[in-house]
């Protein structure tokens, strides 16, 4: 499939306000120090030019965020640039119509920076807090939560009948955002259904690509595009994002080192949760980190080379990068944050205008 152009390729910061203790020491901050870390990497992200900081929802002590939107707009008024998103909001636990509420608020606070990362989730906590423990038809629900959520950008007056939460008969629903539409991305993990959907809904999609081979994505990515240009929409609707983990440091084995241990301790706790079992091994972080792999762990020029790799393979439009999948020193988040800035960004966004005929 044809990549979309490319004018301007966006990058940016996702995180999940990580709050795990040093594998090594045990040693924690407080929530209100990491919180107040985490609003200092929001206002840098800004600072240093990147696009968009994304926020995902979690209900679990190992995460800080439960409400995006809460400290989205915390952020909005240390910033004046930086787009504004959740990374995802899990619509399937959640209501459309305070969802949409929030993050209209948002865009008015921000002045028009908002986004919605609308998808599943990879973790199931929010469940039994919000839909108890009666069977759930899981892609039902979320398909019906999406299409009222995205019902409600485009009416004020909404009349909607649905199975997961009471029917709307024309009341409005308030406050109105400043975009027009508020922009929702579509969040999906791997499964040829989610990129369907998201293209023939017309919407930007967004992939995270956390272990493997981010080539084996391709077919996702060429059925996303099939089906949304086979729905009549063009390539100004059919926009990508790849959110992959990673850590940038001035040195390339300082980077690894100081990502490894953190990185090992979250996803082996991770895996004997959901019976994985399976050590993760220094060989096999090294080969995750290498040119076709899936972490962005390395110095300046291994980052800016390695997402122009994968903008030859997928012809995106935007990545974002999480910084270490744990939880690491303030001071090397924000350099990590300040090098994506000023050292990879500019790097990237020149060859990519180059290659797209899109001039500066």
């Amino acid at each position: 499939m044809t990549p979309s152009p490319t004018p301007h390729f966006e990058l940016g910061i996702a995180s999940f306000g990580d709050f795990t203790p040093d594998p090594a020491t045990g040693a924690q901050v407080s929530p209100q120090q990491r919180m107040k870390d985490l609003l200092e990497e929001i206002e840098l992200a800004d600072q240093v030019g990147l696009d968009v900081f994304a926020l995902g929802e979690h209900h679990r002590p190992d995460y800080l965020i439960s409400s995006p939107a809460t400290v989205l707009a915390a952020a909005a008024t240390l910033t004046k640039n930086v787009r504004l998103s959740s990374a995802v909001t899990v619509l399937s636990t959640d209501d459309p119509v305070r969802v949409f509420q929030q993050f209209a608020t948002l865009d008015l606070i921000s002045g028009g920076r908002a986004e919605i990362m609308a998808g599943r989730g990879s973790f199931s906590e929010s469940f039994p807090l919000f839909m108890g423990d009666a069977p759930i038809d899981y892609d039902g629900l979320f398909r019906e939560r999406l299409d009222l959520l995205l019902t409600l950008r485009e009416h004020t007056h909404v009349t909607w009948t649905g199975q997961t939460r009471p029917s709307l008969h024309g009341e409005g629903v308030y406050p109105r955002p400043l975009q027009d539409p508020l922009p929702v991305w579509l969040a999906i993990g791997g499964t040829p259904n989610s990129a369907r959907r998201a293209g023939t809904l017309g919407l930007p999609l967004a992939l995270a690509i956390i272990g493997g081979l981010p080539e084996q994505f391709r077919g996702l990515i060429d059925l996303y595009r099939a089906s949304g240009q086979a729905a009549g929409f063009g390539p100004d609707r059919l926009k990508v994002s790849i959110n992959s983990h990673g850590l940038i440091a001035d040195d390339s084995r300082a980077a690894a080192d100081t990502m490894f241990p953190v990185h090992k301790a979250v996803f082996e706790k991770l895996g004997q949760e959901r019976g994985w079992r399976n050590a993760v091994t220094r060989d096999a972080f090294e080969r995750d980190r290498s040119l076709r792999g899936a972490y962005f762990t390395g110095d300046p020029q291994e980052v800016a080379d390695k997402i122009l790799y994968q903008h030859e393979v997928f012809g995106h439009d935007r990545f974002t990068l999480q910084n270490g999948g744990g939880t690491l020193p303030h001071a090397v988040v924000m350099r990590s944050i300040e090098l994506l800035g000023t050292q990879v960004a500019p790097v990237v966004r020149a060859e990519i205008a180059r290659r797209t005929g899109a001039g500066g």
